[in-house]
């Protein structure tokens, strides 16, 4: 039903509601709030009381003003209750001013203080109430939603009052009443007026409860039935590993596997000996020897005739693959044929030539390779490395099968990351996919010790590094967040901290509370100042391809000691002999990003050392350096990042295709996603179709959402 028929809407007011994406009335029933203000501890005049119990008082506009004070502007608002006035003060918020008019009715909720002859509160809330909203019809707890310009909480408020009671009835519960009772859910009818307005506490939480396990059951569903279908429908090449095999590949390394190594390769093994396609995701710390079970994986395709691609994000990481495979196939008969943009036409005519015929054996680049149809002869594995950066889609893309002599055979998959995944994500945005995890590194890896600096500490730090590269030979990066100085953001932030101009920044003495590092300006400071006996390069993502690749040759050799890079270097890029990293303006990064980076180095005989110089202002900026800090372990970061900062986009769900969760918080609702995770894998076992009359709704919800983004095509 359109909104505009609805009590209390009309024409005008629905334009705003569309803005917010409210068209019809299922729309506006499924808007839920954000929060609640607790209105159990509502008080009459005579009833406030001193204390730390937060109290709301009904009342009326009387009268306000402002003033200047020892803390700043103080805002009052004097509010008539019949029987008396309350005071709100507020300090150096002035914008709250704009929604005051003489008689406006109100809320004030806070914690009261009698100062004579007046009760005050300091920094109360404020809810406004509608004319015709009577004190004894406000709900124990009173709704708040996101809003818009032109938008009031107590206009939804009273279109939902309207609505609940006619359509609350009408709506279509997906689940069996069986199923419900079994699961202590409400049915959702109920769930739809408590979420509203719960008469209490434990209401709304059993209302939550039941949408966001809803919305975490409908998504398991889907990807349990991704997986069957996967398991059922496509067909690979069984490529077994026997005794000639094993040795063969192990005899290209110079080293003794892991135990990790040993187990995660076991796991690949068994999936490739199988008739249906691998499909894994192989979670492995910084460091941890990815690359060599990969290189197993695909020699395993290689001896049973079949080719295999490596395909990374950038193109400064898949050259390091192609390096590093290169170095650890020498000798043998494996041919590598890189794939890049940019690349001669000649060139790659020659390499399309022997990809067809089945000459190179190993096929290496970015997303070039699934931009254009390459002529396999026989695809037999697909490694994508930092699968996060690819995506739901652009994987599906790599999955169809071209140009291989009319075969139907889907080659098998293994997908890699070295940015650890919370199990939480890695259950919602890789559900389809069978997880290994590599958590230990390989003998000989170095501990990297970190620190979190002050510029005080900066002329200790440079005269640190400037002596290891001189005397011990050692190279280093400096890292920062942007490539030009950003005049905008700067001046903005330091407007928020009341200071008038950006200041003179310079490396040995940085007292600049909003300084952004940018490459240039870092690389004019260190060449001129304390690391001017040193050679230094510059590299970043505007750069060519030619000239990223010089400048990382330079850095391999010696040639460049200290490297000013931005997060191009994040990931793969190997350098045994940089053991120093600098991080300029930490509180920039993600914490991921933060752990990424201090695995450049390290990776050598000698430890590495991490400094990281920063001005974190925010609570959650200081907890996260801190945790960097004190954590090396990439999963146990990952999760401790997690707890702080929430799910938010933590890959980006756009990137991935995945519609975002509307209800459920990863965070708050891991154990409820571990439970419909469970449910929904027994459901899709007892029922593979989903075909059973009781699941019908639940099947065509799950459709509707994730049918075309996971590919599920007619299921049943």
């Amino acid at each position: 039903m359109p909104i505009h028929f609805l009590k209390g809407v009309g024409a005008q007011r629905a334009e705003i509601l569309h803005r917010i994406g409210l068209h019809r009335a299922s729309d506006i029933l499924f808007y839920f709030p954000r929060d609640y203000q607790d209105m159990t501890e509502r008080r009459e005049f005579d009833q406030l009381e001193e204390g730390n119990k937060l109290q709301t008082i009904v009342g009326k506009i009387a009268d306000w003003n402002r003033k200047s004070t020892r803390r700043g502007e103080m805002l009052t608002l004097t509010i008539d209750c019949g029987e008396g006035f309350v005071n709100g003060h507020w300090f150096k918020m002035p914008s709250i001013m704009r929604e005051f008019a003489a008689g406006r009715r109100l809320m004030l909720t806070g914690k009261p203080k009698f100062n004579p002859p007046f009760w005050v509160m300091i920094h109360p809330q404020i809810t406004y109430l509608a004319d015709s909203e009577e004190e004894d019809e406000i709900e124990p707890f009173l709704p708040i939603y996101p809003l818009t310009e032109g938008l009031k909480q107590f206009h939804l408020r009273r279109i939902l009052r309207n609505m609940l009671p006619v359509f609350a009835p009408l709506l279509d519960e997906v689940f069996p009443e069986a199923y419900l009772s079994e699961h202590q859910l409400l049915p959702i009818a109920e769930a739809v007026k408590a979420i509203h307005f719960p008469p209490d506490k434990a209401a709304q939480l059993s209302a939550q409860r039941r949408f966001v396990y809803q919305e975490l059951f409908v998504l398991q569903l889907a990807l349990a039935v991704r997986r069957l279908q996967h398991r059922t429908c496509l067909k690979a090449s069984p490529l077994p590993v026997d005794t000639k095999i094993d040795t063969r590949i192990r005899q290209r390394f110079p080293f003794s596997l892991t135990k990790a190594q040993e187990r995660v390769i076991k796991e690949i093994v068994n999936d490739m000996a199988q008739p249906v396609p691998m499909n894994r995701l192989l979670q492995g710390d910084v460091g941890s020897g990815k690359t060599v079970v990969a290189l197993y994986a695909m020699l395993l395709a290689v001896a049973h005739g079949h080719q295999a691609v490596f395909m990374a994000p950038t193109e400064v990481l898949a050259r390091q693959h192609l390096r590093t495979l290169t170095r650890m196939l020498e000798g043998s008969l494996v041919k590598i044929a890189p794939i890049f943009g940019g690349q001669k036409p000649a060139v790659r005519a020659g390499i399309l030539q022997d990809i067809a015929s089945g000459n190179a054996q190993i096929v290496v680049g970015t997303q070039a390779i699934i931009q254009n149809e390459l002529p396999f002869q026989k695809l037999g594995l697909v490694v994508i490395d930092e699968q996060h950066k690819f995506g739901v889609m652009q994987r599906a893309a790599l999955k169809v099968p071209t140009g291989r002599s009319g075969e139907t055979f889907d080659p098998h998959y293994l997908v890699m990351t070295a940015t650890p995944i919370p199990r939480s994500v890695t259950m919602t945005l890789f559900g389809d996919l069978d997880v290994s995890i590599m958590d230990s590194m390989p003998p000989g890896r170095q501990q990297v010790k970190t620190y979190i600096a002050g510029p005080e500490h900066k002329t200790a730090w440079w005269d640190f590094v400037v002596r290891k590269v001189l005397e011990e030979h050692w190279q280093g990066y400096v890292v920062v967040p942007l490539v030009e100085e950003s005049e905008t953001l700067n001046e903005s932030l330091n407007r928020e901290n009341g200071e008038d101009s950006v200041p003179n920044n310079t490396v040995q003495n940085n007292t600049a509370q909003n300084y952004i590092a940018n490459l240039q300006q870092v690389y004019e400071q260190l060449s001129t100042g304390q690391c001017k006996d040193l050679r230094l390069g510059i590299i970043h993502g505007r750069m060519s391809t030619e000239e990223k690749e010089r400048i990382m040759y330079d850095f391999r050799t010696g040639e460049i000691q200290l490297l000013i890079a931005t997060t191009v270097i994040e990931v793969g890029v190997d350098v045994p002999n940089a053991n120093l990293l600098t991080i300029e303006s930490a509180e920039r990064f993600g914490l991921s990003q933060l752990h990424q980076l201090r695995g450049r180095i390290g990776r050598g005989k000698h430890p590495g050392f991490c400094t990281v110089f920063c001005n974190a202002t925010t609570e959650e900026a200081q907890k996260r350096l801190k945790a960097f800090e004190k954590l090396s372990d990439g999963f146990k970061l990952a999760e401790k990042d997690f707890e702080i900062r929430g799910a938010g986009d933590l890959f980006g769900t756009q990137q991935h295709g995945m519609p975002p969760l509307r209800v459920a918080d990863l965070v708050r609702d891991k154990e409820v996603l571990y439970e419909a995770r469970q449910d929904a894998g027994e459901m899709v076992q007892s029922d593979p179709g989903l075909a059973k009359p009781e699941h019908a709704k639940l099947r065509k919800q799950m459709l509707n959402r994730y049918g075309s983004v996971l590919n599920l095509g007619d299921v049943g």
